[in-house]
């Protein structure tokens, strides 16, 4: 059998020569063959189709999604969420998001409507700073997740252990504050880790150390190139802001739709998977951004928060009833799985609380 290489592929096909030894490490091209450094393929390969991303688009019609996994996404709520955007009515025109997290929401806003400002932020700088880099160019990000991705793939499992150790300490040893080179490095750590550790988890300990073990994932897509690129043309003129949820009061007036999606009480005191970052939400916090967003109310913004729902532990349980006794409170029914509890896994409910 005649071989080619790599260049000569890229050169057939049309792609880049980066993007055919992508496709070898995916083991999506027949018959090629890895010698040293070099890839080997048989000269009558044909070019392989992206398959994946464009059974993603045709099963749920998005043309831009999180590029993050994230414990607490509100993926599978988009449908009871969606029903509360004001945007089709003409006066509400901003939006505003202080608990970004994956970013579910925004991106399907930003997928149906044009906001015309749009203000994000999280208190965990790795993922604002992974938003930011997004937003400003993804391309230099996305060189470096390809060449993560064509190292791990190949690797057997002791190998992928070994790399993911080193990138996850790489990582919880990198500072944003280093520059521009570190920001970059410290965004491709974060997506690699995202991709490749178990449920998609983002877990920090009390150090603020990211801790999260290596998932069982068999051909994880660590560059999704084509929904980077979608990410980075709608992040476009997005603020993004590292800090306190109650910064947002700068950019929130009566022409503000916010979604508060904090993190969540736990159902039972084991519950709890909300450590995304070193600060802990108790009690007394769910209080005060209840009082913080009254008054974002009464300055005429349209406000829609989420929480869990205390009565599918205890019936007897009305915190938030009781806390937002003048506000619409819905209960929805949602997929919790990431639990060690069997109370607080499988159907539940959560809380969509709203002020119109």
């Amino acid at each position: 059998m005649e071989y080619m290489s790599a260049k000569e592929a890229a050169e057939k096909w049309g792609i880049s020569q980066r993007r055919v030894t992508l496709l070898c490490a995916e083991n999506r091209i027949a018959g090629a063959e890895r010698v040293g450094n070099m890839w080997l393929i048989p000269r009558t390969a044909e070019k392989p189709e992206d398959g994946r991303r464009e059974g993603r688009e045709k099963k749920d019609g998005r043309r831009v999604r999180p590029f993050l996994k994230w414990a607490g996404g509100k993926g599978q709520l988009l449908g009871e969420i969606g029903k509360y955007y004001p945007f089709a009515h003409g006066h509400t025109v901003k939006y505003a998001e202080p608990f970004v997290g994956g970013g579910a929401v925004l991106f399907d806003i930003l997928d149906k409507y044009a906001p015309e400002a749009v203000y994000i932020s999280d208190s965990n700088p790795a993922l604002i700073n992974a938003y930011r880099v997004i937003r400003d160019g993804a391309g230099p990000l996305m060189e470096i997740l390809e060449e993560m991705q064509q190292a791990f793939l190949p690797l057997d499992t002791a190998g992928r252990k070994a790399c993911y150790t080193a990138a996850r300490d790489r990582y919880n040893a990198l500072e944003i504050g280093e520059g521009e080179r570190a920001r970059l490095e410290k965004a491709a750590l974060l997506v690699f880790l995202n991709r490749t550790c178990f449920n998609g988890l983002y877990r920090v300990n009390r150090k603020g150390f990211f801790n999260v073990p290596m998932g069982a994932y068999k051909n994880p897509l660590i560059c999704d190139r084509e929904n980077l690129l979608a990410v980075s043309q709608k992040l476009r003129g997005v603020k993004i802001v590292c800090g306190d949820y109650r910064e947002a009061a700068s950019f929130i007036d009566s022409r503000t739709f916010v979604y508060f999606d904090p993190p969540y009480r736990p159902i039972t005191r084991t519950a709890s998977f909300t450590a995304y970052t070193e600060n802990q939400f108790l009690d007394a916090e769910q209080a005060q951004l209840a009082r913080f967003a009254g008054e974002m109310g009464e300055r005429g913004a349209k406000i829609l928060i989420s929480n869990s729902d205390p009565r599918n532990a205890d019936p007897a349980d009305d915190f938030f009833d009781t806390l937002y006794a003048a506000w619409r409170i819905e209960r929805v029914e949602a997929a919790r799985m990431i639990n060690s509890d069997s109370r607080a896994r499988g159907r539940i409910k959560e809380l969509l609380i709203s002020n119109f």
